[in-house]
């Protein structure tokens, strides 16, 4: 095949291979979200005070089950921009073997046996460190806010939209309150399920939505605590490389000025 005929069979199946790319990728979506349409709320990795409240959040509703034992409260505490001493006092809720607290240099885990967890929820809760990578934020954001009443679930008595049969408990209920899943009218004379809040919890709809935004804006820290000062690199590397683009061309312009055509 020569090159005429090389351009013109891509051209001839570019649209095709475009499509199944699109297809792929949609598949991958809808898979990720279990079937139902992730939200993108805005995110703000560079916002300290939302991470903070994030951290509080995730230490006082998630570290109970969840570890995030690949990041240190040290390091926490620096990124945060928060004091140690008040990491130690605040956010860190365990004890060493010897029943001392936990130093501020130590890996966030917790004191949740294995074995325990598996007999309690089925399975061991996953470390959530890297959470944000595996699943994206988008699907957290979702997750967080599609816990719905299960009666015929008696274990933990709920539901979630976006991950059936999921074995975690609803544990941010006091703050968003009790959801159910309905049918409504869709304006198309059939019906679509949705979430009706039917049991008010400590926050509006609004501010819990607020919340869950600052946690997962802290989960996705965690995944990657070190992507804002990546990108300032990476600016900076971009800037050397054009640089030196213009270097070369010039240096190219020199060794060639007097070289016959």
């Amino acid at each position: 095949m020569n090159m005429r005929s090389m351009a013109n069979w891509f051209a001839k199946n570019t649209c095709g291979l475009v499509c199944v790319l699109l297809l792929g990728l949609s598949t991958s979506v809808m898979a990720a979200g279990g079937g139902a349409a992730l939200e993108s709320p805005r995110f703000d990795p560079g916002n300290t005070k939302s991470l903070q409240r994030g951290a509080a959040l995730y230490m006082n509703y998630c570290i109970g089950c969840h570890t995030a034992s690949y990041h240190r409260y040290s390091r926490l505490a620096s990124d945060l921009d928060l004091d140690p001493l008040d990491v130690s006092d605040n956010l860190i809720f365990t004890t060493d073997k010897a029943g001392a607290p936990t130093k501020v240099g130590s890996l966030m885990t917790n004191t949740m046996d294995e074995d325990y967890a598996k007999k309690a929820f089925g399975v061991a809760p996953p470390n959530l460190a890297l959470t944000a990578r595996s699943r994206g934020v988008d699907w957290i954001y979702t997750y967080l806010k599609s816990f719905y009443l299960d009666p015929e679930r008696g274990g933990v008595g709920v539901n979630n939209v976006v991950y059936p049969g999921a074995a975690m408990p609803h544990v941010l209920w006091e703050l968003q309150g009790w959801q159910k899943l309905v049918e409504a009218d869709d304006g198309h004379g059939g019906t679509v399920k949705k979430l009706e809040l039917v049991e008010p919890g400590m926050q509006t709809p609004v501010e819990y939505d607020k919340s869950i935004t600052d946690l997962v804006n802290f989960m996705a820290y965690l995944a990657d605590p070190i992507k804002l000062q990546r990108h300032r690199i990476g600016m900076w590397v971009l800037l050397f490389l054009f640089v030196l683009l213009g270097i070369a061309y010039m240096l190219k312009k020199e060794y060639w000025k007097d070289v016959v055509q």
